[in-house]
């Protein structure tokens, strides 16, 4: 029996516009439109928008929210101030990561405009909101509601009744502001306010998943086609487009972003990651605090490097990392870099062979292919970091 694919309220505009559809997590979402080297460079030097409605969007009620937040994610939740947008992991009881989430803080404007929920209820106004990996969306539904009985809190899952939308690159913020009368430039990284499209309440946060500057977008389902279109309307002059997920894993991977199913999963640990900004230990308790207590200070664990590779064969999940006839790791994500025309991986290594500069090699197809160890990220707004070949000094180009 075939399931049918959950379509996003973008779905219908992806294949009038010719989006080739894929099944994504049992979604239909389009992995390109054009080709994905096209769209890669369109974000990086213009701006790129992003349909991420398949993302999951919790939103939290009661005097308990920022309690049983803090109680279930690795940072701290009960001293975020309204706007503010935190990037957080969820663990299990053995410090394995379970989903990479942003918790916002969400912003009541003295408008009293609100984002989009799915409540009617004015009195009934959502204090914070999670939004989760489209993967883990069931799972993390189901490890909150297990934990709620000891909080006077609740959620709801608003994914089906709200889209999501992101808009990224050097032009992304000057598209945004001329929709939203100037907000977007106003705000801070990782901060966001509620605003009006149309006369209805969207969410704008300073924030996103290529590297680039922009913006994510929540508003409610039956407003997002129109958000779209004039978010393209507006970037016309600016060469915007529509990107789809073949570029948006491009762009993640040269920012050295951890993907969920590749970087991370409940056997590796936020240390071993790159990730311990994301721990806050302090004087609170949360699942997995004693667990994470132990991998912060072990030094034999396998940690998350950046690989640049001879030639042009492209380093896939699961191939192996060796050093000399030993091999010391595994590739978590692979391949050719658009802006740097060479070939990246991210893997997870011994520690003996985590040091920049060490030379290894990559088990491509039962070909050894040699790999050297580079800092992540691979790219950094501003600047381009320039992958290190063999024999080369790394650089930078400002």
């Amino acid at each position: 029996m075939t399931t049918e694919l959950a379509k996003t309220p973008l779905y219908d505009w992806h294949v009038a516009h010719g989006g080739r559809i894929v099944d994504f997590g049992g979604w239909a979402m389009p992995v390109q439109y054009t080709t994905i080297a096209d769209e890669h460079a369109a974000t990086r030097t213009a701006a790129g928008v992003f349909d991420i409605s398949h993302m999951g969007r919790l939103q939290f009620f009661g005097p308990d929210a920022d309690r049983f937040l803090d109680a279930v994610v690795t940072r701290r939740v009960t001293d975020i101030k309204p706007g503010q947008v935190r990037y957080a992991l969820v663990c299990n009881e053995q410090g394995g990561i379970l989903d990479d989430v942003l918790v916002y803080r969400l912003p009541m404007e003295s408008s009293g405009s609100h984002a989009p929920a799915a409540s009617t209820n004015e009195d009934d106004t959502p204090t914070f909101q999670v939004v989760t990996n489209a993967l883990n969306r069931a799972a993390i539904v189901d490890w909150f509601r297990h934990r709620l009985p000891d909080f006077a809190t609740r959620f709801d899952d608003v994914t089906i009744g709200t889209g999501m939308i992101a808009v990224q690159g050097p032009r992304a913020v000057s598209t945004i502001d001329s929709i939203v009368g100037g907000k977007l430039g106003g705000l801070r990284n990782y901060t966001s306010t509620s605003t009006h499209f149309e006369g209805r309440p969207i969410l704008i946060s300073r924030t996103g998943y290529t590297g680039e500057d922009g913006s994510e977008i929540i508003c409610a389902a039956r407003d997002t086609t129109a958000l779209w279109e004039r978010i393209l309307q507006a970037g016309q002059e600016t060469t915007i487009r529509p990107v789809g997920l073949g570029a948006r894993d491009t762009l993640r991977l040269e920012a050295a972003m951890p993907l969920y199913g590749h970087e991370l999963n409940e056997t590796i640990n936020p240390f071993q990651a790159g990730l311990g900004f994301a721990v806050n230990f302090g004087s609170r308790e949360f699942v997995g605090r004693e667990a994470l207590e132990r991998f912060a200070s072990d030094e034999r664990q396998p940690v998350r490097v950046g690989l640049q590779l001879d030639g042009r064969r492209l380093p896939r999940q699961g191939c192996s990392v060796l050093q000399g006839n030993e091999t010391v790791g595994e590739v978590t994500s692979g391949t050719f870099s658009p802006t740097f025309e060479r070939p990246i991986a991210m893997a997870y290594v011994r520690p003996s062979a985590q040091a920049v500069g060490s030379r290894l090699a990559v088990d491509i197809r039962g070909t050894q292919h040699p790999a050297v160890v580079v800092p992540l990220p691979f790219y950094e707004r501003g600047k381009k970091i320039l992958p290190q070949r063999h024999g080369e000094h790394r650089g930078e180009m400002l």
